[in-house]
């Protein structure tokens, strides 16, 4: 039985991405096969997709979720909003030297006050948040908030404001990109187009807990936290018309990927909303998606788990060798890899 353990590997920490690429679609692209291991640039897409296939694209757009502020004690705490619930509430993490307590008000920004109340998650980690002031907490995020930019990316957020997007970002809700979508521009979307693979989208807001490890050895005992999801009716006729044809289903990233898979746990993929909590490790049997478009993840993380149950572990092990080997630049602003389903 896999462990924890499994899933790490030593990275160079140069190779940790700090900037984009130039051009979006200027990334590197490593392809596994069954037959093995092969380099490209990721503008040479259309090429290795055959006319038919289906591509299935998170439309998620990041809101500027983290925040500074002070407790009525004047200690400091910085916020980052896992949802906005609705205009007047939220749940977030909140990092302090003590945390502060239920009924107490922090002061965000100088300028929104939130009351503080009680804790969720899985380990508590999260507090509920409530707007303690007139007006909309969705504008009020947007116009004093700042872009959450990963722990692992040392600059700062003010330069990221385009790049940090996907280019056919439009649903507000995420905490984090789904950055397999941010090799794509607007180009790149036509030329596919033209080469005859489809395009289809859904929505999947990626929370803070993107970024929480994990921390017990027995995967088994790792429970996710939930993130929201929403599929509409034309992608799963989409999806079944790609079927008919003979095409391939392809998620672009994770997110797309748990969204699919989490609608179609009782076998047969469904439009509409939902929440999922789903964590794919080695042996999950996979129900909607043929090929995968992904970064490349962290060590020790529940994404490189759920790629290691989509191509294998040992593929899959051999894959980030070889991108370590070749100077691949990982995670968020890194390179990506195209992957077929073992």
């Amino acid at each position: 039985m896999l462990t924890l353990d499994d899933f790490d590997f030593d990275l160079p920490a140069e190779l940790i991405a700090q900037q984009p690429a130039a051009e979006r679609s200027g990334s590197r692209l490593l392809r596994l096969l069954d037959t093995g291991i092969s380099d490209h640039r990721f503008s040479e897409l259309p090429a290795l997709l055959t006319a038919g296939d289906l591509l299935v694209f998170n439309d998620t757009r990041v809101i500027r979720a983290r925040m500074l502020g002070r407790k009525a004690s004047g200690g400091r705490i910085e916020v980052l909003f896992e949802r906005i619930v609705d205009a007047r509430h939220a749940v977030a993490l909140i990092r302090a030297s003590k945390s502060p307590r239920p009924g107490s008000r922090i002061l965000l920004e100088g300028a929104i006050p939130m009351l503080v109340g009680g804790r969720s998650g899985a380990q508590g980690e999260f507090f509920a948040l409530e707007l303690a002031t007139d007006g909309d907490l969705w504008s009020l995020v947007e116009r004093h908030g700042r872009l959450p930019l990963p722990p692992y990316i040392t600059h700062a957020a003010a330069a990221d404001e385009a790049r940090y997007q996907t280019v056919f970002a439009r649903s507000p809700g995420a905490v984090a990109a789904p950055t397999a979508g941010l090799h794509f521009d607007e180009t790149l979307l036509q030329q596919l187009a033209d080469h005859g693979v489809g395009s289809a989208w859904l929505t999947l807001h990626v929370g803070a807990g993107t970024f929480q490890p994990v921390r017990v050895r027995n995967l088994a005992e790792h429970r996710m936290h939930s993130e929201r999801f929403d599929i509409p009716d034309a992608t799963v006729e989409s999806i079944a018309r790609t079927r008919r044809g003979g095409g391939r289903v392809i998620a672009v990233g994770t997110t797309s990927l748990r969204a699919l898979e989490a609608s179609a746990r009782d076998g047969e993929l469904r439009a509409g909303a939902g929440e999922t909590d789903l964590f794919i490790t080695p042996g999950y049997e996979f129900r909607v998606v043929d090929r995968l478009l992904t970064n490349f993840h962290l060590p020790r993380s529940t994404l490189l788990m759920l790629v290691a149950a989509f191509a294998g572990h040992a593929p899959v092990r051999r894959a980030y060798e070889h991108a370590i080997r070749g100077r691949y630049r990982f995670f968020s602003y890194g390179d990506a890899m195209l992957l077929t389903r073992q």
